[in-house]
């Protein structure tokens, strides 16, 4: 008996009980319901008139999936290989930072979850808990770190070395956060998490970073915050600039953040090794095309050269089945697995990654498809 049918009798007969909805708009309901406005907000919201947010999830009703009949799925394959590594769902856990906000074990449950349901968890630069307390919550299990390449360019290559040192398979740079954006909610609540020392985990911890300070963060908390806001981002990257990386690790480095098909070819050209596509789930540039409807030039531009993954909008198995079938690897989803923390920590992340992938399993199954290997765009029809 595949997944998706394990979950369903288990629920089905109550020998796992459902502790958070399982429909996204009533998880996202619910904990909003739950947090205070700022975290909440902070979780929730996107760039400006948040048109790109909403376009993120609507886009995916222009492609419909046509099912095929009579087509032997009664045993499943969701596996996939991804630099090397068997991965057993086509499914990472987004980074997102200062989790804290929401749960205070913040990426430590998510960790946690990720490794108790083998689902590779992408950790953040703007953690709360740095990434060798979060390499240590999950064992063996695929981790990768994502990098927001700060200013201070030793800095950055500090973290990389500490992520290859603690475990971590792959880099994630993302590209499309050189600054902050306008996000109109927190600057209603002149929130920003960061200020209170949240969500500065890596750099607290950081030799690099602690050796441009006076006296240890613990002993000059303001001054180690001032200097975190120096030092984020940095809007003088180049492409030139990626070859500074490669030099720091052995590691494979994915781009995060490519939207348009002359970025994924430059991507190849300066030897990078993958590419995410992602508008940071509508949270930078307001008005940007969707995921999913950059996601096909993008494979197309690439070909086979390079794994291609997406997030950005992913609520449900069939949105999964649709960007694979459109050239997807993989996908990585964010908000939900948030709202599962904030609701009940590491079994909330849990059960959202049960759900999803039970979900997936069945919407493939009942697609007339077997594994992964099987979809492609003959599956769906634009309208």
């Amino acid at each position: 008996m595949s997944f998706g049918n394990q979950v369903q009798l288990k629920v089905y007969q109550q020998i796992e009980k459902n502790i958070i909805p399982v429909s996204y708009e009533e998880l996202e309901a619910k904990a909003r319901e739950h947090l205070d406005a700022k975290p909440y907000y902070y979780v929730a919201a996107s760039a400006g008139a948040e048109i790109t947010a909403k376009q993120n999830n609507k886009a995916f009703d222009k492609w419909q999936i046509v099912p095929r009949m009579l087509c032997d799925t009664s045993s499943r394959d969701l596996s996939i290989e991804l630099f090397g590594k068997k991965i057993n769902y086509p499914v990472l856990l987004a980074p997102v930072g200062v989790q804290s906000i929401v749960h205070p074990d913040g990426e430590l449950a998510t960790a946690r979850a990720a490794a108790a349901m083998d689902v590779p968890f992408v950790a953040s630069t703007a953690s709360t808990y740095s990434l060798e307390k979060i390499a240590s919550e999950m064992g063996d299990s695929h981790r990768w770190y994502q990098l927001y390449w700060s200013n201070d360019r030793e800095i950055a290559a500090s973290m990389v070395k500490r992520a290859e040192a603690a475990g971590y398979s792959a880099i994630v740079i993302t590209l499309d956060t050189p600054m902050l954006a306008w996000r109109e909610k927190d600057i209603e609540h002149a929130y920003l998490p960061f200020l209170e020392a949240q969500g500065i985990g890596n750099y607290l911890e950081d030799p690099v970073f602690c050796s441009r300070l006076d006296c240890p963060p613990h002993e000059d908390m303001q001054s180690a915050i001032m200097l975190w806001a120096s030092v984020f981002g940095n809007p003088a990257l180049t492409w030139r600039d990626l070859e500074f990386i490669k030099m720091q690790t052995s590691l494979p480095i994915i781009l995060k953040g490519i939207l348009h098909p002359d970025d994924a070819r430059l991507a190849l050209e300066h030897g990078m090794d993958g590419i995410i596509v992602s508008n940071h789930g509508g949270r930078q540039v307001d008005g940007a095309i969707s995921a999913i409807e950059a996601l096909p030039d993008i494979v197309d531009a690439v070909k086979d050269e390079m794994p291609v993954l997406m997030d950005s909008g992913i609520r449900r198995g069939s949105d999964i089945v649709k960007a694979l079938a459109l050239g997807a690897k993989a996908v990585l989803v964010g908000r939900p697995y948030m709202y599962g923390l904030a609701l009940a920590g590491e079994e909330g992340v849990k059960q959202v990654l049960r759900n999803l992938i039970a979900d997936f399993d069945l919407t493939l199954a009942l697609s007339g498809k077997r594994n992964v290997q099987e979809l492609n765009r003959d599956l769906l029809k634009r309208v």
